[in-house]
């Protein structure tokens, strides 16, 4: 055989056994963490369960193809649901949504074409940290109903990041005690202790089996045998996940000819567009942080590959998508190495959906939860937050600031604030640090050097203002722009009208890298 037609290549080899040991096993995590963000999403945009699902699948296998993202992981995004629910009220039907959702998609398709994905390079560090720790705060708090059997869907009815409104806590605690399930708090108790001691004691020796696969299936067994040793504590139906039987019998084509008739259409495909746009960037942005090989994405290739996922999505009738940091996250910290793991989890969601859906059924949602629990403690590990608490106030401040910000409204808005914060940190500095002041005495007089900063701008007007005006007279004063790369317009005014002073006020002043500028007075 020709050493170009044997594809078992001793490259071809490593590549094999590199994906059989990271990505595949990465990718079952994936699934795992995946499949109920599917249908929890699905449920709180006011959607059918297929809608999440079949959205959880364009991600995996359509969007990481044509993504660069080594890591990143598509699916429905938990932060539209609200924009979801209200724009279908407002639309009027499910379809006409659906349509919405594909023309944002190729208005984010245009934003890749035009390279406009740069944006969320000036998001500072310290932002993103607290949006991860944020999303695993919330990631954590909302598995609690869940863990102790909650299993209506209004549990979904509210934003995924907002934990804050108590909705479901508070107003129903009676009905969340009626719903509580001793079955369900035993083995989500069980399925917790079997994935700590299989990650500490047993998944280095036992590497080829996912920690998240043993946790599940041991938790559905247990659940299992509670149905036929000990009905007491057996879970009920809606404890479960639930699939259809079919789900690509459920898809629905919308309507283009509504398109030009209704401009709400437009309107919710704009506000869409742009959240999940912000999303996807924000996500990358996080998961290159995390990436033990420091790739970065291109954005642009990145908002191509969403926007043609979005297309396809709205098409077949499925929920709008983004890079998810959740997925994301789960997936770097279960071993992936490149975008087969992303792949592979959506070949899952599809091989679920097709012949697996029986079997699916028998996983408890408190298991699930289990897992999600693990991912969100990742997100918000206390040594990160202790690693930034020691970088300081200028890292500290915008980051506490931006965690407290999402908590109490929503995942965009509280990124905006933490934005917000860091630009007056920003600000502050800049005003603070427009140069450095060396004084010493020489003879009777007073010797005053000057030394500007890297670059100084308008912000600084002020604070020259008063140190010019507070120089004593008969001193000597060295004013030294040399290093200084940019001097703000507004600045060189100031020394200038400063020199034209000094002279009256007896005081020596030598400017050295200050470039002539035209002053303007009045006359």
């Amino acid at each position: 055989m020709p050493k170009h037609m044997n594809v078992f290549t001793r490259k071809n080899k490593f590549y094999f056994l590199s994906f059989l040991k990271h990505d595949f096993k990465a990718s079952i995590t994936v699934f795992f963490v995946a499949l109920p963000l599917c249908l929890g999403v699905s449920l709180a945009s006011g959607t059918p369960v297929h809608t999440g699902l079949l959205a959880g699948i364009i991600g995996g296998i359509i969007i990481s193809v044509i993504s660069k993202s080594q890591l990143s992981v598509s699916g429905p995004a938990a932060g539209l649901t609200a924009i979801c629910a209200d724009a279908i009220t407002q639309l009027g039907t499910i379809e006409i949504f659906f349509l919405a959702v594909s023309v944002a998609g190729l208005l984010q398709m245009l934003l890749g074409i035009f390279r406009l994905g740069g944006f969320t390079h000036f998001i500072p560090s310290s932002v993103i940290k607290g949006m991860l720790t944020a999303i695993g705060v919330i990631l954590i708090s909302k598995q609690i109903p869940l863990l102790i059997g909650y299993d209506k869907p209004d549990f979904w009815q509210e934003e995924l990041f907002n934990i804050l409104t108590f909705r479901h806590g508070f107003e129903n605690i009676s009905g969340l005690y009626e719903h509580v399930s001793p079955g369900a708090i035993v083995v989500a108790t069980f399925s917790l202790i079997v994935l700590i001691i299989w990650k500490l004691k047993i998944a280095s020796k036992i590497a080829f089996l996912p920690t998240s696969f043993v946790t599940v299936l041991a938790g559905a067994l247990l659940a299992l045998s509670f149905q036929f040793f000990l009905p007491s504590l057996a879970l009920k139906p809606s404890q479960y996940v639930l699939i259809p039987e079919n789900v690509f019998a459920q898809m629905s084509f919308p309507s283009v000819g509504v398109l030009f008739s209704n401009s709400k259409i437009w309107q919710y495909a704009v506000v869409i567009c742009f959240v999940a746009t912000l999303e996807t960037l924000l996500s990358i942005e996080a998961i290159d942080k995390i990436d033990p090989r420091n790739r970065i994405t291109p954005q642009n290739r990145e908002l191509l590959a969403q926007g043609v996922g979005n297309f396809i999505s709205g098409i077949v009738g499925g929920i709008p998508i983004t890079s998810v940091i959740v997925r994301s996250s789960a997936n770097a910290e279960a071993g992936a190495k490149t975008k087969l793991s992303s792949f592979f989890h959506g070949i899952w969601l599809l091989l679920t959906v097709l012949l697996a859906a029986p079997l699916v059924k028998y996983i408890p949602y408190c298991v699930l939860a289990v897992i999600l629990i693990r991912t969100g403690y990742n997100l918000a590990k206390p040594n990160m937050i202790k690693a930034i608490y020691k970088q300081g106030r200028e890292q500290f401040l915008p980051f506490i600031v931006t965690v407290f910000a999402i908590l109490f409204t929503d995942l965009l808005i509280g990124v905006l604030i933490g934005i917000t914060y860091a630009i007056y940190f920003l600000i502050k500095h800049t005003y603070r640090a427009g140069y450095t002041m060396q004084t010493r005495d020489e003879g009777h007089m007073k010797h005053f050097a000057i030394e500007l900063a890297l670059n100084v701008s308008f912000l600084n007007k002020k604070r020259f203002r008063i140190l010019l005006e507070e120089l004593p007279e008969y001193s000597i004063v060295e004013i030294n722009g040399k290093n200084s790369v940019y001097i703000d317009n507004d600045i060189l005014e100031i020394f200038h009208d400063f020199k034209a002073k000094a002279k009256s006020r007896h005081i020596q002043l030598t400017m050295t890298g200050i470039p002539d500028v035209e002053t303007i007075g009045l006359h």
